[in-house]
């Protein structure tokens, strides 16, 4: 699966997407797992030690956001858009 990533995401990545293979699971948790297996400093900038979202992060699915969903827990179609983003700020 394609996953988009944005801002220092990107820098991380060293990519505007990543392929992430669905091996592991098909909820977003599953593929957030992965991605970070394959790219470890995103740890801490994406999960909480509680495993929960960093405050501002967010996940959107074909645009929408899955807090909208069922959050972590929303199942993920390989055909899917998977957007990761940072929290950002600016004015």
């Amino acid at each position: 699966m394609k996953v988009k990533v944005f801002a220092n995401f990107r820098e991380i990545c060293a990519a505007k997407a990543v392929e992430v293979p669905l091996t592991n699971g098909r909820r977003v948790i599953d593929i957030l797992e992965t991605l970070i297996g394959m790219f470890p400093a995103l740890e801490q900038e994406v999960f909480t030690p509680e495993r929960t979202l960093q405050p501002f992060v967010h996940v959107f699915l074909n645009g929408r956001n899955v807090i909208h969903a069922e959050g972590l827990e929303t199942i993920v179609d390989e055909a899917d858009q998977f957007a990761l983003f940072p929290p950002v700020a600016g004015g």
